[in-house]
Formats: structure tokens, C-alpha cells, sequence
């Protein structure tokens, strides 16, 4: 029987993130995640200002900065006459002292090597590769850890026990562990679906920008990355097997038409096997946590790819949870009380997030449904265009949030003299 003081349940941003600030403070902790390798693409890897501070402070602002990325920095959607708007604009958070005033895009895969390179050098840290955790083990009223299953080193698959004072499910929406543990959600409806692919992207095209395109019951969300283009296709939720019906050369019509500019490159998707699908969904559980057992990031709450907001509010979570629950668990002592504090702490954050994903939705909702041209909604756009403040303040709330969590001291690595004032 194996070991830990705290089984943290999916090598994502915020299982990784965790894992390091605990194993910082001394807390022995076992990062379990499913996949052998962190290569898996259209993952979200949007980094926000709030992240990008967090790593500052981390000591690994320099390292990541070295990554291959794109730094997005304008928002635009079209006028409806040709031409296109600003709606946000990451730049004016310079103003509010935001020390990065952009999102950075980039592979997910690179930002989970940096930070297991990073935690991999604290004595009390390990990561389990190849290694999902299938079930709950419970004992005495509590969870005690997990029953895991993990690929052997002949290749055979074997299932084992590891014990925890503490496990933390931030695996992901589809997590088992909710369930197990009798943790039961709210779900939102979602009007729609998104199918990511790529194409290719030439020298001097569209850098710094996050544009929409409108459709006839669809739009195209183009994003740029190193090398190429990211585009989102949005249609209505439930037609994921009608399009792939259609085949590809339907597909590459309707992306022609959504994108002209990019009609000369269409034909680098081969086949609906390039079209990658997001099932959309927006919820969160009642409660997020039973003794033994705390679920954050999208384990808590599964969020909507609108506003690319995902990734910064997992680490959020993982931040505050070290923060809340370090000198509990070098003690041993962590209660349901302590647990219920992160909820209590990062919820006022995601309900606003909710609130403002289910507006946009309700607006795409009707042309989407309907066949109408999906463009963008009018009564944002005005808002955006002759109330610069709101422009400001919705990139503020996307980019570092309503509370912005800052890494705990033990965790600091070569942090400034205005880290530690700010902290």
C-alpha cells in the first residue's frame, strides 16, 4: 500500500500548479494523470495575465517566456459592414498596474513541462504518468485516497492503492470522483457545440488579434498561434454527427464561406479526422468537496470556451487551496471546514464568470437555433464601442479576474521587492 500526504488527482494547469506549491511548503504530494505524455492538442492553452503574474512569482516568468507563443492582445468582432470593432483590449490593463496586459497562447503541453520540471526538483514532489485514478477509497466516514490503474513497465495494465490525508479531483469535467464521492451539479443549458481544427498560417497574417466571424447558424472564432491558425467553428449543440455526415468537402465549403481569406488553404483538412469536437458545457457542483476529497478547477465547475477563461480560473483554485490548506496538511488536520473555505473563497469569482458566459450564450442562442446570421450581439458591441471603462473592466475580469489569487510565500522563488509589498 502506497503513501501520500496529499493525492492530487490530474496533471492539468491546476493539478500541476498545486503539486508544486505544495511540495515548496514541504507537504508530500503524488500527482496521479491518466495520459503517458502532456501531448494533446486544442487542450486549453490561453495563459492570462493572472497566470503570467503567478509564474513571476514562481520564479519561472524568464522560463516561460522562452516558450514559442503568441501574445493576444486586441479583441475584434465585425461591424456588420465590411469592417471590424475593438471590444477588448488587454493593453489598457497597463493602467490598473496589470504587469502583463495580454493572454498568451501557448501549447499547453509546454506550460506542464515547464512547471513538472519545476516541482520534480523538491524532494517531496512526485508525478505518476500513464496512471488514472479509477475509484474513491473510503473509510471511517472520510476518503482516505484512490484506486488507481497504471501501465506497467512491460506495457500490462496494473491497479493499485495509494492513501491520502487529502485527495484533490482536478481532472477535468469528466472526472469520476464527483460522482463517487455523491457530489451532485447544477447544468446550464448551452446552445451550442465547437469543432477546433487548424490551418495554416503565412508570414505577416494577423498577429495580437482574437477575431469572430458571423455565419448563417454558425461563426468561426480565429485564433493565431506560432505557425499556424486555430479556428473554432460554432454551431448548434447536438449536429456533431450531421457534419461529419456531410464530409469533409461540405465542411471545407462551409469554412471557405465563413473565412474567405483563408479559402486557398482549406483543403489542408484531409478528412473530419482533422475536425476535433468540444462538447460545451457550463455547470458547477453544490458542494465541492466530503471529508477526505476536494474537487477545483473544471472538476468543480465545467466552464464554456467563451472568453477563454478555463485554464486562469483552475489555477486560481489550485492557488487558493495551497494557500488555505499548507499548514493544515503539514499538521495532518485537514477538516470538511477548512475544504468548504476554498469553495466559499473562489465562488463569488466563478458565479460572475457563469453569469456573464450565460449572457453571451442566451445572445447566440436564437441565430444559432434559428439559421440566422450568428454575428456578434448588438447591445455588447455598442456597450464596448462607446464605453471604453466596461471594454476595460470585462478584459480585466477575464484576464486576472475579481480576485485575483497571489502565490504563498513558501512557494516564492526570486520574487521582487514589489512581490513581496504586493503579496
Amino acid at each position: 500500500m502506497e503513501r501520500t500526504t496529499c493525492c492530487v488527482v490530474g496533471g492539468g494547469p491546476a493539478g500541476m500548479v498545486l503539486g508544486l506549491l505544495l511540495a515548496r511548503a514541504g507537504v508530500e504530494v503524488t500527482v496521479l494523470e491518466k495520459h503517458e505524455d502532456f501531448l494533446h492538442d486544442f487542450r486549453g492553452d490561453t495563459v492570462h495575465p493572472a497566470t503570467l503574474q503567478l509564474l513571476d512569482e514562481l520564479g519561472l516568468g524568464d522560463r516561460f517566456a522562452r516558450l514559442p507563443q503568441t501574445r493576444i492582445t486586441d479583441v475584434v468582432l465585425p461591424d456588420g459592414t465590411g469592417g471590424v470593432r475593438r471590444i477588448g483590449d488587454f493593453g489598457a490593463l497597463r493602467r490598473w498596474g496589470v504587469r502583463h496586459p495580454y493572454v498568451a497562447i501557448v501549447p499547453q503541453w509546454n506550460l506542464l513541462d515547464l512547471l513538472a520540471d519545476a516541482a520534480r526538483a523538491e524532494p517531496g514532489f512526485r508525478l505518476e504518468m500513464g496512471t488514472a485514478a479509477t475509484a474513491l477509497i473510503h473509510e471511517g466516514g472520510r476518503v482516505t485516497g484512490v484506486r488507481y490503474r497504471a501501465v506497467g513497465p512491460g506495457g500490462d495494465e496494473v491497479e493499485g492503492e495509494l492513501r491520502a490525508d487529502l485527495t484533490v479531483a482536478c481532472n477535468g469535467r469528466h472526472s469520476v470522483l464527483p460522482a463517487a464521492a455523491g457530489l451532485t451539479t447544477t447544468e446550464f443549458d448551452v446552445p451550442f457545440d465547437t469543432w477546433w481544427f487548424r490551418l495554416s498560417r503565412r508570414d505577416g497574417e494577423q498577429v495580437g488579434e482574437l477575431t469572430r466571424r458571423p455565419g448563417r447558424g454558425r461563426f468561426a472564432i480565429v485564433i493565431p498561434r506560432e505557425g499556424y491558425f486555430q479556428i473554432g467553428y460554432v454551431a448548434r449543440k447536438g449536429t456533431d454527427s450531421g457534419l461529419r455526415a456531410r464530409g469533409i468537402d461540405a465542411f471545407r465549403r462551409d469554412v471557405a464561406e465563413l473565412l474567405p481569406e483563408y479559402a486557398d488553404r482549406v483543403a489542408e483538412l484531409v478528412s473530419m479526422d482533422d475536425v476535433k469536437l468540444l462538447d460545451v458545457r457550463l455547470g458547477r457542483l453544490r458542494r465541492w468537496h466530503v471529508e477526505g476529497l476536494l474537487c477545483i478547477g473544471d472538476a468543480a465547475h465545467a466552464m464554456s470556451p467563451v472568453g477563454g477563461v478555463g485554464i486562469n480560473l483552475a489555477v486560481q483554485d489550485a492557488v487558493a487551496t495551497a494557500t488555505v490548506l499548507t499548514e493544515r496538511l503539514r499538521r495532518g488536520a485537514v477538516r470538511g471546514n477548512d475544504l468548504a473555505r476554498i469553495r466559499r473563497r473562489r465562488l463569488p469569482s466563478l458565479l460572475l464568470v457563469q453569469a456573464l458566459q450565460r449572457i453571451m450564450h442566451a445572445d447566440l442562442a436564437a441565430p444559432l437555433k434559428s439559421g440566422r446570421p450568428a454575428g456578434p450581439p448588438g447591445w455588447i458591441m455598442r456597450a464596448a464601442q462607446w464605453a471604453p471603462f466596461l471594454r476595460t473592466a470585462a478584459v480585466y475580469l477575464i484576464g486576472v479576474g475579481l480576485r485575483p489569487e497571489r502565490a504563498p510565500a513558501s512557494a516564492r522563488r526570486g520574487v521582487t521587492a514589489e512581490d513581496r509589498f504586493a503579496a
